[in-house]
């Protein structure tokens, strides 16, 4: 019995021993860590005010660009605002190392930007008014010149948070947007696009002149405004010298009468002479009846046969009884000398030779 009650007590002192090793408070199990907590129920569709907005399909909306409370390591006050252009991401701080992450929309390659800055405004369904920049590189947003009323299709969305440094007003702003499927990128022209159920919920938690730090590309916090170059402006065209003020115009008077135009520059036209067919000769004693061409031959189907006249006769023409192709012989009775077989009624030294010639004169 007294062995027992000794290993007892030493149980006992060794437990206590090894306790003051740990430091007080501390727990002898280790923590686990806390886990993102998203928002449910968020992005339904909801009414405000004459305006209805729409819902988002959540399911095409990234986990990390969904509002959701979150661990995060700063030294800034609750309420300031921190914008990570990098992961597309805003913190709100809600607490010590506490925040509520948002995804977001940020400026393109050339519009990146980074600083502090105060917001100084906020805006129910604001106007949006694009800037003589943008309208100079976007030639049809020239419509919007005096400003394009809020609404659903405004691109400033349901809210603007307008943002200035030092008091000056560099453009920049902090607002909703209905095309949601923009967010995760960079899209905007420099300014802070959020869902427009995510950034009502912002525009109701921070006040005006709560703070705002852009962090740089790489996550570091900046030194001073970092503002993207300004674009390059168009050379307007160079002014006619004689359109100067004071050059009096030169004004030409009008003639009474108009001249008759003169046509210069075309060749003079040459006439030439018409020249008189020489009339081909016949013989006075004979004349063709039915002389006719037929495949590049003369036929001859019948001669006139006006003999020589006697003394003291007067010339009476006698017709042939049948046609020349007829005769067979190689001189028909009148001595005309003709060419031998069938239909021909060519002569037959030549096929052209001139009818006086087949006449036995």
């Amino acid at each position: 019995m007294r062995e027992m009650t000794l290993k007892l007590i030493a149980a006992t002192a060794l437990s206590l021993s090894l306790a003051a090793c740990v430091p007080e408070g501390t727990p002898l199990v280790a923590p686990v860590p806390a886990t993102p907590q998203l928002v449910e129920g968020v992005y339904a569709q909801k009414a405000d005010g004459s305006f209805a907005i729409p819902a988002v399909p959540i399911e095409k909306v990234p986990e990390q660009f969904q509002r959701q409370t979150v661990d995060y390591d700063t030294d800034e006050a609750p309420g300031t605002i921190v914008i990570s252009p990098g992961s597309k991401q805003l913190y709100l701080v809600t607490g010590k190392d506490k925040a509520i992450r948002y995804g977001i929309s940020v400026g393109k390659a050339g519009f990146e930007w980074a600083g502090t800055a105060q917001i100084t405004n906020r805006r129910n369904w604001p106007t949006w008014t694009p800037p003589p920049e943008m309208i100079q590189r976007k030639p049809e947003l020239a419509k919007w010149e005096k400003g394009q009323p809020g609404g659903p299709t405004n691109p400033l969305g349901a809210r603007a948070l307008y943002l200035t440094t030092d008091g000056v007003d560099y453009g920049y702003r902090i607002h909703g947007t209905p095309d949601w499927w923009s967010i995760g990128k960079n899209a905007s022209s420099g300014c802070i696009r959020m869902i427009n159920q995510d950034v009502m919920d912002l525009y109701e938690r921070v006040p005006d002149g709560a703070k705002v730090v852009v962090l740089n590309s790489d996550g570091s916090y900046p030194k001073g405004l970092k503002l993207p170059p300004k674009p390059a402006k168009k050379k307007a065209p160079a002014a006619n010298p004689d359109a100067a003020v004071g050059t009096p115009p030169i004004i030409i008077p009008r003639p009474a009468v108009m001249p008759v135009p003169v046509v210069t520059g075309l060749p003079t036209p040459v006439v030439q002479p018409v020249v008189p067919a020489t009339p081909r000769s016949r013989h006075p004693r004979t004349r063709r009846s039915g002389l006719h061409c037929g495949f590049g031959e003369w036929r001859l189907p019948r001669l006139i046969r006006i003999p020589r006249p006697k003394a003291g006769e007067t010339p009476t023409p006698t017709r042939i009884s049948q046609p020349i192709r007829a005769l067979n012989s190689s001189e028909n009775s009148s001595g005309v000398q003709l060419a031998k077989g069938g239909n021909q009624t060519i002569a037959a030294d030549h096929p052209r030779r001139r009818l006086h010639d087949l006449i036995d004169t």
